[in-house]
């Protein structure tokens, strides 16, 4: 359980007990019921996490809505969006194990997150994974509900693949962009599971002369 459900879930409790003893007991059932449902979104259940080598995790549960060929700093590469609604784990997991490389927040629009104007416009958090002999993007994106996106690592600080490295409260989407070497197990339509669904395998020796080469951040399409 991630420790803001406590916090949500104690408030409201208060609430239902205030209002349960100034009005009726009846008109506390609501905030009970949302009490509930906060600990029941902000759960955290743990995972089983895939040591394949050359092997990338979904950062998210969720569903695939989009995997396409974008440009970084104009070279070909690989996106993998994965949709969150309400009613998925909103916790966020490195995708590999590495070294962060770069936190950059953007701040932005909360457009619906199954557009494709959300990945750009949005606001969103973009980190840079170096590590396992190649580097790639993950983004956390705001949506239409989503108004907080929490990221606990740092710069230079060392991750494990499946670690847990933030949240993003609410509906949400998130972004994986890697190189076009890699090779994709998902497709459009799938449901992931964060740190257990393997997205994709970057071959060893393709990992080593895409890293030695590329500069990851993002840019225009």
């Amino acid at each position: 359980m991630v420790r803001d459900g406590y916090y949500y879930a104690a408030f409201l409790i208060l609430a239902a007990v205030l209002i349960g003893w100034l009005a009726s007991p009846v008109w506390a059932v609501p905030c009970l019921l949302l009490a509930t449902f906060f600990l029941w979104f902000f759960r955290d259940p743990e995972r089983v996490i895939p040591a394949d080598p050359g092997a990338i995790v979904s950062p998210a549960d969720g569903k695939v809505t989009d995997v396409s060929n974008v440009r970084v700093d104009g070279k070909p590469w690989t996106r993998i969006s994965i949709f969150l609604n309400v009613f998925d784990v909103h916790v966020n997991r490195s995708p590999v194990a590495g070294i962060i490389r770069e936190v950059r927040y953007q701040r932005g629009k909360f457009l619906n997150a199954m557009t494709e104007a959300c990945a750009d416009h949005n606001e969103q958090n973009i980190v840079t994974v170096a590590g396992e002999g190649h580097t790639l993007i993950f983004k956390q994106i705001a949506g239409l509900l989503a108004r907080r996106i929490i990221f606990t690592k740092k710069v230079g600080d060392a991750v494990r693949r499946g670690e847990r490295v933030g949240l993003i409260k609410f509906g949400s989407r998130t972004d994986v962009v890697l190189s076009p070497m890699a090779k994709v197990q998902v497709k459009v339509g799938d449901r992931v599971k964060g740190g257990a669904s393997v997205l994709a395998y970057l071959a060893p020796v393709e990992a080593e002369l895409v890293t030695a080469g590329a500069q990851v951040r993002e840019g225009e399409r």
